[in-house]
């Protein structure tokens, strides 16, 4: 008999990907065989970075595993899910303010697929300082973004701010 592949979905604007973000898909594929990372487009937020730019510092974290997939989407969480055959939505919590906010959006897309199954993990306690709007807040004022980001990303942001003369 042939085990059938368990993959999830972990979606966010990734604006930019964290290393609390890294740590939630590290700990997915402990449970997964596949991660589709799904970077959400919304075309009423305005990001800091562009899709262009947050795609390749998610494939800059993530490009070289195979069980990884990068993805952008513009439509419902639960759209996405089901294009992706899989009802396993994974969502990364600090506090019982994001566990609510969770929450809230689960039983919204519940509402449009009662198939979909939350999974809430943790952040280390290490990380929980962590967020993409501390390190916008962080470039913004020329402050360090190491504790916050991969080297990868780090680099990436860098190049981008040193050849726009910031």
């Amino acid at each position: 008999m042939t085990e059938m592949k368990r993959k999830c979905v972990f979606a966010g604007t990734f604006d930019p990907p964290t290393l609390g973000h890294k740590t939630i898909v590290e700990s997915c594929l402990g449970m997964f065989d596949e991660v589709v990372l799904c970077m959400m487009v919304n075309p009423q937020k305005q990001p800091f970075f562009t899709e262009e730019e947050r795609f390749d510092m998610l494939s800059l974290i993530f490009g070289k595993d195979e069980r990884i997939t990068v993805k952008t989407f513009s439509g419902t969480v639960a759209e996405f899910l089901e294009k992706e055959n899989t009802r396993y939505y994974i969502r990364g919590l600090r506090s019982a303010t994001d566990f609510d906010y969770e929450n809230a959006n689960f039983y919204a897309s519940r509402k449009l697929d009662k198939s979909i199954v939350a999974v809430y993990l943790p952040c280390p306690q290490e990380l929980l300082h962590v967020s993409s709007s501390m390190v916008r807040s962080s470039l913004q004022f020329g402050t360090p973004i190491d504790e916050y980001v991969t080297e990868e990303v780090k680099e990436y942001i860098e190049k981008k701010f040193t050849a726009q003369g910031k």
